[in-house]
């Protein structure tokens, strides 16, 4: 797959990008010892599901998935988690940021539509 390298880096960013707002959310959207839990919970939470469950052999990845799975479930889950964190800045009075973010979000998924048709062959 010929994933551009600025669109792998925008993926990365993005994948960053979705931790940080799903920190910022869960401090945000909770109070007293429940916001510390959960700004740190959810993006561990997301980190952890992101780097387990993972197509055999992705050529956009390590290759290696501990917990392989097959491709719409894969991509279910990374859509999950950048979405979620572009909400997570949404809801929590960053609005203009969740909307670039959901839009660049969209541009890269537009720009890997090669590892899109790959995931979806899984």
């Amino acid at each position: 797959m010929g994933n551009a390298w600025w669109n792998l880096i925008l993926r990365f960013l993005l994948e960053l990008a979705a931790l940080l707002g799903l920190g910022v959310a869960g401090w945000s959207l909770s109070a007293g010892f429940w916001r510390w839990i959960l700004a740190i919970a959810l993006p561990l939470v997301a980190a952890v599901l992101w780097g387990t469950f993972a197509v055999p052999d992705d050529p956009s990845r390590s290759g290696r998935a501990p917990v392989p799975v097959p491709g719409a479930v894969r991509l279910a889950l990374e859509l999950v988690i950048l979405c979620g964190g572009a909400t997570g800045f949404y809801l929590t009075g960053h609005a203009a940021i969740g909307i670039v973010m959901a839009l660049l979000i969209a541009f890269n998924y537009a720009f890997s539509l090669d590892r899109l048709g790959w995931l979806l062959r899984q």
